[in-house]
């Protein structure tokens, strides 16, 4: 039996062109099966501290789709700019055996700003025209990109970086050659005026740092404004404050149980189950066309979908892209590996 690696470069080639709808729809069959109770396994992931990085481990499996499992490295310095190392195995089900290995660090941005610009969609009650970021690496690159060609009304984003350092000007220079019609700014987090000005005038805010302390203050954010928090996975991370939290009331989430132990602005925040519903609800709701008003959650003047990321997300992407490749002759074939 032979075995598929796909690099970097290989899963840039597949999900260049990818359209954003098809991306939206791939995510929410994901959180459908997992808030429907349909048939799948996902156990809590496994961390391991080494001596720069906390090593993720994160095994899944969903019937009809597959069984994968997913590690990630994530640098314990925040002045570490290499991005996460991120690798996907994928194995065939009937054998067992290893099918596929995918560098899955594009793919773990991908699917998790998919996820948020499906919540985007579900949450915000009008077509955004301005959108905030927090921080500078993939995750936020992917928000961007995808978050413009999913929202064409988008007319201008500001990205907010610890300081304005080349990575961000680099990030600019990317999404201002993807996005010419869209203004494209960048601000140092330290530049309080801007950044305040820059919060308040949002439709759309996304964070994907690694921040132990909230990035903002609650008040900065306008009513009718709806939050994607991406970055944090302990629960000592925070990137926004418990007030943001309570004027939510209901927040919005990928896994109520891993919320419940990883999301850190949601264990400081004291929320308990009943405080939160799972996205694939609304999409159950939406796909019945109930409308979200069918689902009893408690509306405050803000909404927010807190992602710490499913290993589900990662079985489905990677399936999708093994499948690609498969069609397109696409990526590295190690013949006789399992002989």
């Amino acid at each position: 039996m032979s075995l598929l690696v796909l690099s970097a470069q290989d899963v840039d080639t597949i999900t260049a062109a990818l359209p954003s709808a098809e991306l939206e729809a791939l995510m929410a069959s994901v959180f459908r099966r997992l808030s429907s109770g349909s048939h799948y396994a996902s156990p809590q992931r496994t961390s391991i501290t080494m001596s720069h990085h906390t090593a993720l481990f994160m095994p899944s499996r969903v019937e009809d789709v597959g069984t994968a499992i997913k590690v990630v490295s994530v640098p314990t310095s925040a002045n570490d700019k290499r991005g996460l190392p991120a690798s996907t195995i994928l194995l065939d089900e009937e054998s067992g055996r290893v099918e596929a290995i995918v560098n899955a660090s594009a793919l773990t941005a991908l699917r998790t700003a998919a996820g948020s610009v499906l919540a985007t969609r579900l949450l915000l009650s009008e077509p955004p025209s301005s959108l905030v970021a927090f921080g500078a690496g993939k995750q936020i690159e992917a928000h961007v990109d995808l978050h413009i060609r999913a929202f064409p009304s988008l007319k201008r984003c500001t990205i907010v970086n610890r300081s304005m350092n080349a990575r961000l000007e680099n990030l600019l220079s990317v999404l201002r050659q993807s996005h010419p019609l869209v203004s494209l700014e960048g601000l140092a987090l330290d530049d309080t005026t801007n950044v305040r000005s820059a919060v308040g005038h949002a439709n759309v805010i996304c964070t994907a740092t690694s921040s132990t302390q909230p990035l903002f203050p609650s008040e900065w954010v306008s009513p009718g404004t709806h939050l994607n928090l991406v970055g944090s996975f302990k629960p000592n991370m925070v990137e926004v404050d418990c007030g943001l939290i309570s004027r939510a009331e209901t927040i919005v989430v990928d896994s109520i149980e891993a919320g419940a132990i990883e999301a850190g602005e949601l264990i400081a925040a004291g929320l308990n189950a009943g405080d939160m519903v799972e996205i694939g609800r609304l999409v159950e709701k939406w796909d019945c066309k109930d409308g979200l008003e069918e689902i009893q959650m408690r509306k405050g003047d803000v909404t927010v979908f807190k992602s710490v990321g499913i290993g589900l997300q990662d079985v489905a992407i990677a399936r999708y892209v093994v499948s690609k490749a498969e069609s397109l002759g696409i990526g590295t074939t190690v013949v006789d590996f399992h002989a």
